[in-house]
């Protein structure tokens, strides 16, 4: 961690306080620094709480969960699915872009950086924040699970009319942390090339986000980029 004090937006940091003055965070600290000392970290420090910085908890409208950071070098910036301008899309990202083309018409962009999604309310949301290079899910189950659930359960308990977008099991057993009746929940397959034609590909919930949006006096998502 290139900065041991988490640099985060001020509304979130509120919110967050309790976790970060936790016991488990303490822990979770101590293990990137030692991880930074043996191995390369994805994505470097200043970048860890990205999707915060650029999503500022007053303007969450739509939360995207992924599971681990991209393990490849210059890949992971911080933001779920998304990939600095410049990088190789990858295939998941594809799918993505493709289900958004046939969902809204919106053309195939030639880059997979999501910032402006982010900036416009999509906190794009991994469950694990920190991996090392070429070793993808090496940083599970050492505390960023315990942190971005609660990050979620924050957002459910504290805000309303929020849409989550579960691709996949693993983004669906976070179901539960979401209060159905004050949100919308929508799920499908994941959209890696696995899996993508078992129910992401139709899935239309790019227009069903801005639907439900609109129908609760917020405005939609431009998901061009």
């Amino acid at each position: 961690m290139d900065t041991i004090k988490p640099v985060i937006e001020e509304g979130w940091k509120k919110v967050l306080r309790g976790e970060f003055q936790s016991p488990y965070f303490s822990d979770l600290k101590k293990f990137l620094v030692e991880e930074k000392q043996k191995y390369q970290i994805y994505p470097p420090g200043p970048l860890i709480f990205n999707a915060f910085q650029h999503t500022p908890f007053q303007r969450v409208k739509v939360v995207i969960l992924g599971q681990d950071p991209y393990h490849g070098k210059s890949q992971a910036h911080g933001l779920c699915f998304s990939v600095p301008q410049g990088i190789k899309v990858p295939p998941s990202l594809v799918n993505i872009f493709k289900e958004l083309h046939s969902d809204l018409g919106i053309p195939v962009p030639n880059h997979g950086n999501l910032e402006k999604w982010a900036n416009q309310g999509v906190l794009l949301l991994n469950a694990t924040l920190t991996v090392r290079d070429s070793q993808a899910a090496s940083h599970q189950k050492k505390g960023w699970e315990t942190f971005t659930n609660s990050v979620i359960a924050h957002v459910s308990e504290q805000k309303k009319g929020v849409v989550f977008l579960l691709w996949g099991r693993y983004a669906q057993a976070k179901e539960t942390l979401v209060q159905q009746e004050r949100h919308l929940i929508l799920k499908s397959a994941h959209p890696s090339p696995l899996s993508a034609y078992n129910g992401f590909f139709g899935c239309k919930h790019f227009s069903k986000t801005n639907e439900y949006l609109e129908q609760h006096g917020k405005s939609g998502i431009d998901w061009t980029l």
